[in-house]
């Protein structure tokens, strides 16, 4: 059942396909008047609303860019070969601390319903850190299907500096030289009972690979597929693509990031991921507060139930805002010569073969699944509430209608983890796992990462 479903999806998606590049397709009117109208009350956002038009696939449309290989392997050379993850994970110098060694703002930041069957919390130094954000999340389980990378199980989690005075020096013309920069924590989570972690800079080559230069993003959102890591960009760029087998370990400790005397640096980071590529949109620059307009990246996630495998974003969305939100997906390449990048064409194209728009705002993460048996796709949406204070919300989403867990006498929906953002579904064990993570007037609070599984989510539905 499970591959007729898949069979089924992928003959939508080539149909969708065809109607994003232009050519009609018979959607029924009172199909579509459902879909937009049903607003529901209470904060539901109701159905889902397909986007067809072939304006909505030049929006949605990338444009891809790789760096050229010898560009690569000249870095690859002059920093003394690759890494990879297997070295990292094993000079990890930070311990993760099990639920039961959290602090009560920490356990409060975990969801009400249904309740996270894992959670672990970072160390005391990046439990409290005000400049450093934890934002994304993906997994080994994400990129294989037997969930490991080489004889471990590896969790990654993006973080991104984010100081409130560095934005406010930045608004004021003078930008912070510590301002967008991004890194990534490798989690060995072989042992469930004792996770371990070690960060990497993101970086850009430059000079023909002499040289790099910092990588700014927020990194809202990150996918490892297979060997390739995608995760959000920003300053024109949507994505960035970085090889998991071009981890690459600095020779000097300083606050510098590039080429200096006697060697490479990384503003003290032992290790650097070079980016090996890139996706922009084809539709121009992106419009954070214009629902019509190209759209910003906001998260990403992997979906292994379409056919192909897709990556599926949504884009940036404001809590309160009245803004809509779209979601929408790309199909991964299936050539052995581009594994872990997006299908593009001759040109470097890449269309977007799937796309909605939600009623929800503040969407902090997407995520999308087709179940056993099911010939169509569930969309899983966390909201953010305008209401810092509250609990966020999971929404399932189909174009038929939403449902999420309530919890409270007053049948609130406010049930999912506080500030939560990316998705991520690992396949194997059916778990859906997400981060929390904010900054309170003068630290940090409420930083977790946790595992719910997917089941536990369909049965918490209202």
């Amino acid at each position: 059942m499970k591959q007729r479903g898949r069979h089924r999806r992928h003959r939508r998606g080539q149909a969708l396909r065809a109607t994003l590049a232009g050519t009609a397709l018979a959607l029924t009117a009172a199909a579509t008047l459902i879909s937009t109208s049903q607003a529901t009350g209470s904060g539901n956002p109701g159905a889902l609303a397909p986007l067809t038009s072939s304006s909505t696939a030049g929006k949605l449309g990338l444009q891809e860019k790789l760096v050229a290989q010898g560009t690569i392997d000249t870095l690859t050379r002059r920093m003394g070969g690759n890494v990879g993850v297997a070295g990292i994970l094993d000079s990890a110098d930070h311990s993760m601390r099990n639920e039961g060694d959290c602090d009560d703002s920490e356990r409060a930041a975990l969801p009400v319903e249904p309740t996270a069957t894992r959670a672990y919390c970072w160390d005391s130094a990046d439990a409290k850190v005000r400049q450093w954000l934890p934002q994304s999340v993906t997994t080994s389980g994400d990129a294989y299907e037997d969930a490991t990378w080489g004889d471990r199980r590896v969790i990654l989690a993006g973080w991104t500096h984010e100081d409130q005075q560095a934005a406010d020096d930045s608004r004021a013309g003078e930008p912070t030289s510590d301002e967008g920069l991004a890194r990534i924590a490798f989690i060995d989570a072989t042992d469930p009972h004792a996770l371990r972690y070690r960060y990497a800079l993101l970086v850009a080559p430059q000079d023909g690979g002499k040289d790099f230069e910092a990588v700014r993003s927020r990194l809202g959102g990150m996918v490892w597929y297979q060997d390739k890591l995608i995760v959000t960009a920003r300053n024109g760029t949507a994505l960035l693509a970085f090889d998991l087998r071009r981890i690459l370990e600095t020779d000097v400790n300083s606050a510098a990031i590039g080429k200096v005397s006697g060697g490479y640096s990384a503003d003290g980071y032992q290790y650097v991921m070079p980016a090996i590529g890139s996706y922009d949109l084809t539709g121009g620059a992106c419009s954070p507060v214009d629902d019509h307009a190209v759209p910003c990246f906001g998260s990403l996630s992997l979906d292994r139930t379409s056919s192909p495998d897709s990556l599926v974003a949504t884009e940036s969305s404001v809590p309160g805002g009245d803004d809509r939100a779209r979601v929408w997906r790309y199909p991964y390449s299936t050539s052995i010569l581009r594994t872990g990048l997006l299908a593009a064409d001759s040109k470097g194209r890449v269309d977007a073969d799937e796309a909605y728009e939600t009623k929800a705002t503040g969407v902090s993460g997407v995520l999308s699944h087709t179940p056993d048996g099911g010939d169509e796709p569930e969309w899983y949406v966390a909201q953010t509430p305008a209401d810092n204070g509250r609990n966020g919300t999971l929404w399932r989403q189909t174009d038929s209608g939403a449902k999420a867990a309530t919890c409270t006498t007053d049948q609130s929906y406010a049930c999912w983890g506080l500030h939560t953002s990316s998705l991520s579904y690992w396949y194997e064990t059916g778990e859906l796992w997400t981060l929390t993570g904010t900054v309170a007037a003068d630290t940090a609070s409420g930083r977790v990462l946790y595992a719910v599984p997917l089941s536990s989510v369909d049965g918490s539905l209202g």
